[in-house]
């Protein structure tokens, strides 16, 4: 691994996750979030070592934690009964950082698990933190926060089928992996919209407006550059490499996207005099 991708991938596992799990209210998540930093820890140090034994070891005590947050997805969907898209989006985040920690469980041993070459196995670690578990937090959030209109709908329900379309197309062709790219496109692009249209006025301060305003501007570029990639390899166009986009589509939505959305919606949860916006709370039908 790159030093800039396992930068980005230690912000994911030491702040970006953790700091998402407090935005979904479920008491349930609560020894987990109490642990996940001794798991990040792991899975953080495990990302330095050359490809070994102990890499691979320190890879599946961050993997085992990833596997025990998706297990919360089935038994929160048998609690609620609900498959709203604001439901459908949180059950995604809950479950994509699993592939993530598996993934990173095969590239540090050197197996290409499934045929898929290490670099790709790399890549697809901070993929699943950031277009897996970020992605679609915010966009069950931001359903929620809408009062599930129409455009919050279509963005919690397309960003988590993107997801899995892109991680289909893996297996099956690169013209799959495109049409993952262009749904999950559509819901991240309806995601900034909606945070800057509807959400970013009701910040109570300048700062959490500002990371508000970055995050949904961040998304704009990021997936087209996502687009473009996806593209080439579909067609053989030109199209940045791996590492181009690791710098720029990687590092904006590592940083520019994520961090900044995950700080701007606990700062809108905080207790204030008005009314605050609601975390996702488990709905039942």
């Amino acid at each position: 691994m790159s030093v800039l991708v396992n930068l980005i991938v230690m912000l994911g596992m030491l702040v970006v996750v953790p700091a998402g799990l407090r935005l979904i209210d479920s008491a349930e998540l609560t020894p987990i979030r109490r642990t996940w930093p001794l798991f990040g820890i792991a899975g953080a140090v495990a990302l330095w070592l050359p490809r070994s034994t102990t890499a691979a070891a320190l890879a599946a005590v961050y993997a085992l934690a990833t596997l025990a947050l998706a297990a919360h997805a089935p038994r929160r969907l048998a609690r609620t009964h609900s498959l709203a898209p604001a439901e459908i989006a949180v059950l995604t985040a809950l479950v994509t950082p699993s592939v993530a920690g598996i993934a990173l469980v095969a590239e540090r041993s050197g197996h290409e698990l499934f045929g898929f070459s290490l670099a790709i196995l790399a890549l697809t670690v901070p993929h699943f933190h950031f277009a897996g578990f970020a992605a679609a937090l915010v966009a069950g959030l931001v359903c929620r926060v809408t009062a599930g209109g129409p455009a919050g709908r279509f963005a919690a329900l397309s960003v988590p089928l993107g997801t899995l379309l892109v991680l289909a197309g893996y297996f099956v062709n690169d013209w799959a992996e495109l049409l993952g790219a262009l749904v999950l496109t559509a819901g991240m692009w309806a995601v900034a919209l909606l945070t800057w249209r509807d959400v970013r006025g009701s910040g109570r301060d300048r700062v959490t407006r500002a990371l508000l305003a970055v995050s949904a501007a961040v998304l704009v570029a990021t997936m087209l550059l996502a687009l473009s990639w996806a593209l080439g390899e579909a067609t053989g166009l030109p199209h940045p490499n791996l590492t181009w986009m690791a710098a720029t589509h990687g590092l904006g939505n590592a940083l520019g996207f994520a961090l900044c959305s995950v700080l701007a919606w606990q700062r809108l949860q905080r207790p204030s005099p008005s009314t605050p916006h609601a975390p996702l709370k488990e709905t039942v039908a």
